[in-house]
């Protein structure tokens, strides 16, 4: 055994690296073991996150949106250009040196804070012992008082469907196409597959996303779904819902796909298939048969409130385990745990976790729809408010897009928020304090927002709860 340590975290994606700098904040010896290795064939810290996920995909979005407002946004300014064109290489080179960046960051952070980082693959053993096999094949052995699983996730594969990593891909072959492709299909309609359609659709490509499900962004509030599923349609997003995959096939002329809808079975010719059907927890290989951690029906990581195992030192947190697959989930849970840890009063709010998709306009939501209320009997009122009136979106020329505000009917405690327009990824923040805080519509509605700015949005939605918007018919 090489050593001991008061915590070992396997998996240094958004979750581990989070737990390890917190908990070596808290003085305790801490080791992170993770696999990932970068396009340039090193080890890479970030998990799926910072290597290809949330990092990257917002680098090609906004340069595809850059791309995209040469003509479709400049010329309402006046500014026209002619004969714009992407350089791939470079497109695609600027999103590799923000990861390279972002990673290369955690590995200093990991430094500062005396973090031994062992590059592997990690498998729990009886007794907090973790067995490391190097990328090399050697092997060793750690242990530690708490061992924090965080282990993460990664893509479904249809059995039809399979990755080659050239004409059939996932979220990290889409980042990575080095020719814009004529047309790409993209098997489901969720978040990776609107973000990374969207970046390809503005590029020139001719998107069609099949969506097995017979609504759109089912999860979404529903008035803010058909906004968006609008918009995408303007922009030539072709989605098709209750399309449903039954056969893909890489011939010469591309994937031949065969779906089936309402009205029978159909055929589809694409360059390029990205299948973004979800993903699913990453535990295959990761605990010895005698540790007693126990793995639910998805291969989840079964854990209680606090993360904790029932195993004695053994935790778990972010993608591997219940809840919502979002970074910043995994980032609160892991710097929770080691703060119970440490025997600190560590705290993770699952109601008042923001959903954000980074399409244009961008979609965004904290706590319950109205849909779920009415299922659940509680009683509600609502406020919305377009940002067609908002001055500053107007002058931005993006003045598409709603918020909508829900609070209780009695108590007037703010119950959900969804955003679809310009900024909502940011816009959320100011809600989610709110609700943090058991804030009310009237408390947003008494707040004096800047003017002109975008928040102004959530001010009169607020007002609107209580029928009392300034800038619109109540």
């Amino acid at each position: 055994m090489s050593d001991k340590f008061d915590v070992i975290v396997i998996g240094g994606g958004p979750a581990g690296y989070h737990a390890a700098i917190r908990a070596a904040q808290l003085g305790l010896k801490s080791a992170v073991v993770d696999a990932f290795v970068g396009k340039d064939g090193k080890a890479a810290l970030g998990g799926t996150c910072l290597n290809v996920g949330c990092i990257p995909s917002k680098a090609l979005l906004d340069s595809s949106k850059q791309f995209f407002n040469l003509s479709h946004n400049l010329p309402a300014h006046g500014i026209s250009v002619e004969n714009a064109k992407v350089d791939m290489a470079t497109f695609i080179g600027r999103k590799d040196k923000i990861v390279k960046q972002f990673t290369g960051g955690v590995d200093q952070l990991f430094k500062t804070n005396k973090i031994v980082s062992f590059f592997g693959k990690g498998k729990l053993l009886k007794g907090n012992e973790v067995e490391i096999t190097g990328n090399d094949g050697k092997k060793q052995t750690i242990s530690a008082t708490n061992v924090i699983l965080a282990s993460g996730s990664v893509p479904i594969e249809l059995p039809f469907a399979k990755f080659d990593g050239k004409n059939i891909i996932d979220n990290a072959g889409a980042l990575d196409i080095d020719k814009v492709p004529k047309t790409l299909g993209v098997i489901g309609a969720g978040v990776i597959g609107l973000e990374l359609g969207s970046v390809w659709n503005r590029l020139g490509a001719q998107v069609t996303i099949l969506e097995a499900l017979p609504d759109f962004l089912g999860t979404a509030d529903a008035d803010i779904a058909k906004v968006a599923q609008r918009e995408f349609k303007k922009q030539g997003l072709d989605i098709k819902l209750g399309a449903k995959l039954g056969k893909a096939e890489v011939k010469k002329d591309g994937v031949h796909l065969v779906y089936t809808d309402k009205d029978g079975e159909k055929e589809l010719v694409v360059d390029k298939l990205l299948v973004a059907v979800g993903r699913r927890a990453y535990t295959d290989g990761l605990l010895a048969d005698d540790t007693g951690v126990k793995l639910d029906e998805r291969g989840r990581i079964i854990v209680d409130e606090h993360c904790h195992t029932g195993v004695d030192g053994v935790w778990a947190v972010g993608d591997a385990v219940r809840g919502p697959m979002l970074a910043h989930k995994g980032f609160e849970e892991g710097m929770a745990v080691a703060e119970w840890i440490a025997g600190k009063a560590g705290h993770v709010n699952y109601d008042t976790i923001p959903w954000v998709i980074y399409t244009e306009p961008e979609i965004a939501w904290a706590g319950k729809t109205e849909k779920q209320l009415k299922d659940e009997g509680v009683p509600y009122r609502t406020g919305s408010f377009p940002f067609a009136a908002i001055g500053r979106a107007v002058a931005m020329n993006e003045a598409i897009g709603q918020v909508k505000m829900i609070a209780h009917a009695e108590t007037d405690r703010i119950l959900g928020v969804h955003m679809v327009g310009p900024g909502v990824s940011e816009l959320i923040a100011e809600c989610v304090v709110a609700m943090e805080f058991k804030g009310s519509s009237e408390d947003l509605a008494r707040i004096v927002h800047a003017h002109p700015t975008l928040s102004e949005a959530v001010h009169e939605a607020a007002l609107s709860v209580d029928k009392r918007a300034i800038h619109k018919g109540n």
